[in-house]
């Protein structure tokens, strides 16, 4: 591992080095407001002073909740330069989850920002809390992020801390239960951010946008931390509104999303050129290149370079779909237990696509017997916080981590394959496991779903409950049924036989984060979605592909 550098630290040095160099790009009405290097150290100074002044004591917790935003990253700054430990929350968390993770980490106080139910959150939050609002509307809050500033002279000696003292604790966003604290060191933290750079490769020069949540470790250690380390700027977005306007004002240089949204980007593409004149325009070589690059300049990648996904695994049709327009999306994985990033397939490399690829420098990866991925890395999380029993039961006598997830290595490419979570495997009726992610991958190559889940516990045999894409909306039935119905065959095709899907039945709502079918990262709430669908599953169907609305 490189020398041990906290972010604070490497922020200090770049306002030393290049103080009036752009840092923090954030629109506010549509307008971009940039703070420079020096400006960013001074209030992230202040705002540490001032939060001592408010009786912090060294060790003692503060949490942000807020979506992404240019004070977010300095509070996040702030906070370790006072010695004090950050604990983020999802600004789409529940009142009762905000409440209990304010309860479990014993916060002292609280950074507040742009939330969508500011009022509801507001009653979550304890009446004795200080608590301080960032610059925009939001619930009330006893201070005011500017009237920390004004009010405080810069810490004259930022905290400097030792390796393993304690950072961060990330609250986990599990499809069940109650959220683990992920108990974070500085030593993990600057592994993780600085591993991930030798991978991203960021410089001065380069762009980049936030926009998916900072309370998750992928933003927070794999994109804003290595930004932070390597000087580059980082944009942010005002809403999900205006998100294709700040992309194309941003012009990233590298930019990463999951599965779900790279799958929403191409819809939209695909609902401007259809799929069928798409292939026959680039199916001529003088336009090809045309066509992928107007596609690019549209998107707002006219000088993006590094592509990422991550979260969960993506279908390689939609990455060699993206590929034929020379975006080439290479996969990462990692856990909030890992600090982040742990095995990418970044730089791109074609022969491992729909890889994870390989360990990142300093991470060591092995597959139990029982086909689990283990690791060992600096970037390995301390404990959960207050839960030793737990914590005990996640580590092997020879300090690997158990990931939980199911991966293989291929040979053939030499890289790292995620199979599925080893807490998603079911088995049916018959005493057969299925292993379900691989299935749904297959399915996902449909252009007409948008999402997929394949239940099947206690019963014959497995189903896939399915969301139409955007594109399928405004298809006749008859269309889509026979699409789908086409899908299902050939992906049986290519399963063992107590594998093979009785049927697709297409649902009504799309699962979202609000209705809690997502978690925040937007990955599929199993065990939710079995509680939801269960009875619409078990019932008769004559046709392979259902409508929910007909059972």
């Amino acid at each position: 591992m490189k020398e041990f550098v906290t972010a604070h630290a490497a922020l200090a040095g770049w306002a030393s080095e290049m103080p009036d160099r752009e840092f923090l790009l954030q629109p506010v009405a549509g307008q971009l407001h940039a703070t420079t290097f020096s400006e960013a150290d001074d209030q992230a100074r202040r705002v540490a002073s001032a939060l001592v002044g408010l009786g912090m004591k060294p060790g003692d917790k503060v949490a942000i909740l807020a979506k992404n935003s240019a004070e977010w990253v300095l509070a996040d700054l702030a906070i370790a330069m006072a010695g004090l430990v950050s604990v983020p929350i999802y600004p789409t968390a529940s009142a009762d989850t905000v409440a209990y993770i304010i309860g479990h980490s014993e916060a002292k106080a609280l950074f507040v920002g742009k939330l969508d139910e500011p009022d509801e959150i507001g009653s979550a939050i304890p009446d004795e809390m200080p608590t301080i609002a960032f610059p925009y509307p939001t619930t009330r809050c006893r201070y005011g992020w500017q009237e920390l500033i004004d009010g405080a002279e810069p810490i004259a000696a930022p905290n400097e801390p030792a390796p393993d003292d304690v950072m961060t604790i990330l609250y986990t966003s599990g499809s069940t239960g109650r959220p683990k604290g992920v108990v974070i060191s500085y030593r993990a933290y600057a592994y993780g951010c600085t591993a991930a750079l030798d991978v991203v490769d960021f410089g001065t020069e380069d762009r980049l946008l936030s926009y998916l949540p900072l309370a998750h470790v992928t933003e927070r250690m794999a994109l804003v931390g290595p930004s932070i380390y390597a000087g580059a700027r980082i944009f942010f977005v005002e809403s999900l509104r205006t998100f294709t306007e700040d992309l194309k004002a941003a012009r990233p240089t590298g930019f990463g999303s999951v599965p779900r949204l790279w799958v929403k980007f191409q819809a939209g593409i695909l609902s401007k050129i259809p799929p069928g004149k798409l292939r026959l325009l680039q199916a001529i070589p003088l336009v090809r290149g045309l066509i992928a690059r107007r596609i690019r300049e549209g998107m707002g990648f006219n000088d993006c370079t590094k592509f990422a996904s991550g979260s969960a695994p993506i279908s390689p049709h939609t990455l060699e779909w993206y590929r034929k327009l020379d975006i080439n999306i290479g996969e990462g994985w990692g856990m909030t237990e890992t600090s982040g990033l742990s095995c990418a397939n970044i730089p791109f490399q074609a022969k491992r696509l729909g890889t994870i690829g390989i360990p990142l420098e300093g991470t060591e990866l092995e597959i139990s017997e029982q086909g689990e991925l283990l690791i060992r890395s600096p970037g390995l999380f301390t404990e959960y916080y207050k839960q030793p029993e737990l914590t005990g039961e996640a580590f092997t006598d020879d300090g690997f981590f158990r990931t939980g997830d199911k991966a293989e290595w291929d040979d053939e490419c030499g890289g790292y394959r995620i199979t599925g979570r080893v807490k998603d495997i079911f088995k049916t009726a018959k005493g057969k496991y299925v292993v379900p992610v691989p299935i749904e991958t297959q399915l996902s190559a449909n252009p007409l779903l948008d999402q997929v889940c394949v239940l099947g516990t206690g019963m014959p045999a497995p189903v896939a409950i399915v969301v139409l894409s955007d594109a399928a909306q405004h298809l006749p039935r008859e269309t889509v049924e026979k699409s789908l119905a086409a899908t299902l065959t050939d992906t049986n095709e290519h399963l063992e036989s107590h594998e093979r899907l009785s049927g697709m039945i297409v649902v009504d709502d799309e699962w979202t984060t609000e209705n809690g079918l997502l978690t925040p990262t937007l990955k599929i709430k199993r065990d939710d979605l079995e509680a939801r669908y269960g009875s619409i599953v078990a019932k008769d169907r004559i046709k392979p592909v259902a409508w929910e609305s007909e059972l």
